[in-house]
């Protein structure tokens, strides 16, 4: 007899953090390292990914990382992280960062989707709780995750 999966929503392991940049986190223009915000959003989307599978996470793709604006020392930055799709041993996470003005208006600066994948004791890829969309907008989602990871899949047999 199959073992039934778990089963979580989005909100289960919705994640947010906040930075104010400072002077070692800025590159020869002024402005934000990419590279420090890439490290932000890997360690984010791990966090999301962790609290969805309940087990250690290894990040094996990064499928959009869209600079979209810049930031700049002493800006704020705010982001939040959430689960869009699950495979069997995969997921994708969601990472929106922001500017955050004093007012607390938020400008998004950057959109990245990574894909993440759950391991067991022996650190090898293992079952993940499915993932249960109950908004409308997680749904779409997860439909757009879905066409993602068959984009992937589709490019992945195109190179080999």
């Amino acid at each position: 007899m199959e073992k039934e999966r778990k089963v979580k929503h989005p909100s289960d392991s919705y994640t947010e953090q906040v930075h104010i940049i400072t002077q070692s986190d800025i590159n020869g223009f002024d402005r934000l390292f990419g590279g420090a915000l890439m490290a932000w959003i890997d360690i984010l989307a791990a966090v999301v990914a962790r609290r969805h599978s309940e087990r250690n996470v290894t990040t094996v793709f990064v499928d959009t990382l869209e600079f979209r604006a810049p930031a700049r020392v002493n800006d704020t930055i705010y982001m939040t992280g959430k689960l869009t799709y699950a495979g069997k041993t995969s997921m994708e996470v969601c990472v929106k960062t922001f500017v955050e003005e004093l007012s607390g208006d938020r400008k998004l600066i950057n959109v990245a989707y990574l894909i993440l994948v759950a391991l067991d004791e022996n650190e090898q890829p293992t079952e993940v709780p499915e993932l249960l969309p109950v908004t409308e907008s997680e749904l779409e989602e997860w439909k757009a995750g879905a066409r993602r990871r068959a984009l992937r899949k589709q490019r992945r047999t195109e190179n080999y």
